[in-house]
């Protein structure tokens, strides 16, 4: 297994709605772009596997669009056999004026806005050498040396503060945006209505803890919601679920008194359980289901809370296991594929769980029998035992019942 990346892979900021759909295909095309010292003639850009099947709704065609721009180019939905093992693969080929092909290059979209071709993970981070693949490494490191999870962070991440801080400025921005907004309905075909300013509203007018977990609902409902529509957000560690944690957090932030250096601390350490999630299984829908992306959500922001707490090594462990333990099996279907339905409502439900799983873990010692690598280890196998059609290919789940619903009606 390979040890843990940087924590920056888990907090991307970009624009949605989809970290592997729009994100990633948006870098691939601008790495391929800057191969040519020249620009060529036509560029071909073939999409395979989920990205085919839902590629439209998650508005991958204008992220390649805008990233190839001025480049003349065509798209090939190719909903067929996959040219490679990643559900999320691409292809681009440049031909020159006569439509003699110039290069070609095949590369995944892996999850989280990370792309990877066959020579490995394509990155422009600065790399961080952790020497740790679980958290139970993690952990005994803390307490070898008598520290926190956030100050193992600390330990190996380059400039770790500003660049915290700059995440932790993009999801209350976008936090904020989404709680301003005043467009009633979310862009596409779905025609969905925007809620969180609605909710925010009227969990002004009610006494705790009815309040308090209304507060909670509108905090993830307006990330989710900005994410949907486009709008510049950071992952954590996908785009999907980027209201999970930013929500929590900006809970704590107004209504607990907790201040910038305490959250970016609880960043630090949610970001560690991410990291541990992308090493050890995938945080993406396409291939392990909305437990990958959902639960991984929840596992940190139920971290982060346990930590703000003032939770131990343990119950912040416990924490963040039950966050993932109760989101197994979570299948990732997509309605027109679209990331709204049921995408925006499983932001903010998994906020609240995360909230009860930091809460419960305070009432314990933090000993359990399921670890957190464990539980991982169980999401990576369910996952990829889970039916392609539930695996953000909206062919299966909600989606298909939605499709069925269109082709029935008078």
């Amino acid at each position: 297994m390979p040890n843990l990346r940087s924590i920056f892979e888990v907090y991307r900021i970009g624009a949605g709605p989809s970290s592997s759909h729009s994100m990633g295909p948006q870098r691939a095309a601008e790495v391929f772009k800057a191969q040519f010292p020249e620009p060529p003639a036509h560029v071909d850009v073939y999409l395979f596997g989920s990205l085919a099947e839902t590629g439209k709704g998650h508005l991958t065609d204008q992220a390649i669009a805008k990233a190839l721009a001025p480049l003349p180019h065509t798209l090939h939905w190719e909903t067929g056999d996959l040219p490679g093992g990643h559900p999320n693969t691409m292809r681009f080929v440049a031909q020159d004026a006569d439509g003699r092909e110039l290069r070609r290059w095949t590369v995944a979209s892996i999850g989280g806005g990370a792309i990877e071709d066959e020579r490995g993970q394509v990155e422009n981070l600065p790399p961080a050498d952790y020497p740790f693949t679980t958290m139970k490494e993690i952990l005994t490191y803390c307490r070898e040396q008598s520290c926190t999870i956030w100050q193992v962070a600390e330990s190996f991440e380059q400039d770790l503060w500003p660049r915290l801080g700059e995440v932790w400025a993009v999801m209350q921005d976008s936090l904020r945006r989404g709680l301003d907004h005043h467009e009633a309905v979310l862009p596409g075909e779905l025609h969905l209505p925007r809620r969180a300013a609605t909710t925010y509203r009227r969990a002004e007018c009610l006494a705790s803890p009815q309040k308090d977990l209304a507060l909670l609902s509108a905090y993830a409902l307006a990330v989710a919601e900005e994410n949907a529509s486009g709008g510049i957000i950071s992952t954590a560690p996908s785009c999907g679920p980027a209201g999970v944690v930013p929500g929590l957090l900006y809970y704590y932030q107004q209504h607990r008194g907790r201040n910038d250096r305490q959250l970016l601390e609880a960043l630090a350490t949610a970001g560690l359980f991410g990291s541990v999630i992308r090493a050890n299984a995938s945080v993406s829908g396409a291939e392990v289901g909305c437990q990958g992306e959902i639960g991984s959500a929840c596992s940190m922001a139920a971290a982060a809370g346990c930590q703000l707490e003032g939770g131990s090594h343990d119950q912040i462990e416990y924490a963040a296991e039950i966050g993932m333990e109760h989101h197994l099996g979570l299948t990732c279907d997509p309605v027109l594929g679209y990331v709204q339905i049921p995408c925006i409502e499983r932001n903010m439900t998994a906020c609240l769980r995360a909230f009860e799983c930091a809460s419960f873990a305070l009432l314990t010692d933090g000993k359990h029998l399921v670890s957190f690598d464990e539980v991982i280890e169980v999401m990576d196998r369910t996952g990829r035992d889970l039916q392609s059609a539930y695996r953000e290919t909206a062919r299966g789940g909600l989606a298909d019942l939605w499709r069925r619903r269109m082709t029935h009606r008078p």
